[in-house]
C-alpha cells in the first residue's frame, strides 16, 4: 500500500484498513472513511470532491472502502447507506455523515481536523 500524502487511500483487505486506522492513531491524525460502491451513483459523484479535499488537507488520512469488497469492515462501522463517511479520531468515531453532502462532508472535515484547543485558566 503506497500511500501518498494529499490521496485517497484505497484499502482492498481488513488487513490494510487495520494498518490505516492503526496509522491514525498513532500520528493522532483524522481519519475520515469513505464507505463506497461501485454501482452507488452518489458515490461517483462525491468521489472527486472528496480528492480534492484529500489534496488540500494533507494532515488528514483520507480511506476509501468498498462495501462490496471489504463487508466485515462495513459491518463493523454498521454501514447501512451508501456514502456514509465515518470521522475517526484516536480510534473513536467523532461524527458520520451519511449521502454525498458536498458541504456538510467539507464542514465535518474542518470541524475535527482542527487541532485541538486548550483552554488557560488564569
Amino acid at each position: 500500500m503506497a500511500a501518498e500524502e494529499g490521496q485517497v487511500i484505497s484499502c482492498h483487505t481488513v488487513e490494510e484498513w487495520t494498518a490505516v486506522l492503526e496509522k491514525g492513531n498513532e500520528s493522532k491524525k483524522l481519519v475520515v472513511v469513505d464507505f463506497t460502491a461501485t454501482w452507488c451513483g452518489p458515490c461517483r459523484f462525491i468521489a472527486p470532491i472528496l480528492a480534492d479535499m484529500a489534496k488540500k488537507m494533507p494532515d488528514v488520512i483520507f480511506v476509501k472502502i468498498d462495501v462490496d469488497e471489504l463487508k466485515s469492515v462495513a459491518e463493523d462501522w454498521a454501514v447501512e447507506a451508501m456514502p456514509t463517511f465515518v470521522f475517526i479520531k484516536e480510534g473513536n468515531i467523532v461524527d458520520r455523515v451519511v449521502g454525498a453532502k458536498k458541504e456538510e462532508l467539507q464542514m465535518a472535515v474542518t470541524k475535527h481536523s482542527a487541532p485541538a484547543t486548550v483552554t488557560a485558566t488564569a
